[in-house]
């Protein structure tokens, strides 16, 4: 079985870090990014090492940033959206039940 490795661009990595550094959670930035946790911290380490920290202001920086929101938005309504649907089957159940 061989694992296939993904290359990221710089630019990409320095997004990821600098989400990474503004949000309460490092772990689930790289999930909500689609990258392995242990990842995102070699490359904040790697980069805090370096000394290249620089935040990115660009537009580009703050559509990522407006996508992980929305990302996080939608993550929520989901799990919102599953819990009534399990509600829902729960009462059915229960009125199915005693109908009979």
């Amino acid at each position: 079985m061989t694992r296939s490795s993904r290359k990221y661009t710089k630019e990409f990595k320095q997004e990821a870090v600098n989400l990474a550094l503004k949000s309460p959670s490092i772990v689930n930035t790289a999930k909500e990014l689609g990258i392995p946790p242990a990842t995102l911290h070699t490359w904040i380490h790697v980069l805090k090492s370096k000394g290249s920290l620089a935040t990115v202001d660009s537009n580009s920086g703050k559509d990522m940033s407006a996508l992980v929101e929305e990302n996080r938005r939608l993550h929520k309504e989901l799990a919102v959206a599953k819990e009534e649907k399990e509600i829902l089957k729960k009462a059915a159940a229960y009125f199915a039940q005693h109908l009979k």
